[in-house]
């Protein structure tokens, strides 16, 4: 008999193991998804043109609040949790939750959903959202570029909108994130790629992504996976690079699937070295050798800029950071609060007497964000709630830590000044030597 699945997911990690473990596969039937972290995703269905012959009326969606109901109604055999950057304790409550409905919790592995490449793969992940992972893609691009490479970048899903338009996209200009109709999270991963002079691909198939990739029109001698949350790679890596966070010490070994990347790993960059303190780097650096001590370990730094430090000193700031940085993340500060400090703010203003919308529901999941305004944006709903939140705040300024320049897409009234953030390595090894290795072991040069 056919055992029945429930994808536990948030449109991501959930839709990858169906297509690459599921899809086609006689013996399962998979019967929901459920979705979280992401607001607004659930009420779909993945649809049939997606889904496969064996689903012709394509695969609803649910809320993962109705898990247990879902479970018994639906008569699942098996619920596989498929969403990244996760406690351990979130994890085993969701199987407690599943076990007493009767039914196995499931985690499929990198052998049943990593898909094999025709070219050379780097894969860079995190072992927490915010780590400084995307910093540490472009760096390693910028290296290949040098070289003379043709770097194709795929992005870990964020198919937020209408799956069958988002099941392969491909990102060569700042244009084309409109024409896809990114949300402020997507462009935030997108932009700065394109901005290079790199393609990044992203969707739902990510097969059909790869296939498309390493023929690009304007070439590809190296895929570059780049990661999202925490989650491990969906391409099999010839060289695996984790990024790691000493702001937060000790959730390199208490996350899921975070502490699988760490053993993953050839290379793990010690980010943000220049704003942590020595005992946490310390703990971190203690981790890294107990779980996976043949990996070369970087040191590295995240030196911040802006472009106009008289907009920060002695002022009263409202700081914007990255939105899945705060949420799901945990961060308390970003690269905005480090610049506020840096450069002499007088105030952090807190933002919540004046959110509206959207954005006050954000801080009621996720209270602890403290004195900072996420860049929410996953719909044109909370971009305008984003919008007037900002101009409704008593600060004289605004300071703008997110990868992309809000004023793009939002209409900032005050005065706001942008932060920059690249990754810069300290001392040897280095992702130089790191990247000449892999240039010569696969005859790239």
């Amino acid at each position: 008999m056919k055992k029945n699945v429930i994808i536990i997911g948030a449109a991501g990690r959930d839709f990858h193991n169906f297509n690459t473990y599921y899809r086609g596969n006689e013996n399962y039937n998979v019967v929901a998804f459920t979705a979280a972290q992401i607001p607004d995703i659930d009420g779909r269905k993945y649809p049939t043109e997606l889904a496969g012959d064996l689903y012709p009326e394509g695969i609803p969606i649910y809320d993962e609040s109705n898990l247990p109901q879902l479970i018994k109604d639906l008569k699942a055999d098996d619920c596989v949790f498929s969403y990244s950057d996760v406690p351990y304790p979130r994890v085993m409550g969701v199987s407690a939750i599943v076990n007493a409905a009767g039914a196995n919790f499931v985690l499929l592995g990198p052998n049943d959903t990593m898909v094999k490449s025709t070219k050379p793969v780097i894969a860079v992940g995190a072992v927490r959202t915010g780590c400084g992972k995307s910093q540490t893609s472009r760096r390693v691009i910028e290296y290949l570029m040098e070289k003379g490479l043709k770097v194709v970048a795929v992005r870990h899903p964020m198919p937020y909108g209408d799956l069958n338009e988002q099941k392969v996209q491909r990102f060569a200009t700042v244009e084309d994130l409109a024409k896809h109709k990114c949300t402020v999270e997507e462009m935030e991963e997108y932009e700065p790629h394109v901005v290079r002079g790199n393609v990044i691909y992203a969707g739902v198939d990510y097969e059909a992504i790869l296939r498309a990739a390493e023929v690009d029109p304007d070439g590809c001698d190296v895929v570059l996976w780049d990661g999202g949350n925490n989650d491990f790679p969906f391409y099999k890596p010839d060289l695996n690079i984790t990024v790691v966070d000493p702001h937060r010490p000790g959730h390199e070994l208490s996350y899921y699937p975070g502490e699988v990347t760490l053993r993953l790993a050839d290379v793990v960059v010690i980010n943000k070295m220049d704003t942590a303190g020595p005992e946490a780097i310390q703990t971190v650096r203690e981790n890294i050798q107990k779980v996976n001590p043949k990996a070369i370990v970087v040191d590295a730094a995240s030196p911040i800029a802006v472009d106009d430090p008289s907009l920060i000193k002695g002022k009263r700031v409202l700081v914007v950071e990255d939105g899945p940085t705060l949420t799901h993340g945990e961060m308390k500060l970003g690269a905005g609060t480090v610049a506020a400090h840096k450069f002499g703010a007088a105030e952090l203003v807190d933002p919540r007497p004046f959110v509206v919308g959207k954005l006050a529901e954000t801080f009621r999941i996720y209270p602890n964000i403290g004195t900072l305004l996420p860049a929410m944006g996953y719909s044109d709903q909370q971009l305008k709630d984003l919008e007037t939140s900002i101009n409704n705040t008593d600060c004289d300024s605004v300071v703008i830590g997110t990868p992309i320049d809000l004023n793009r897409i939002v209409n900032i009234k005050k005065p706001n000044t942008r932060v920059y953030y690249d990754l810069q390595e300290i001392g040897q090894p280095d992702l130089k030597g790191v990247l000449d290795d892999f240039v010569k072991k696969y005859k790239l040069d």
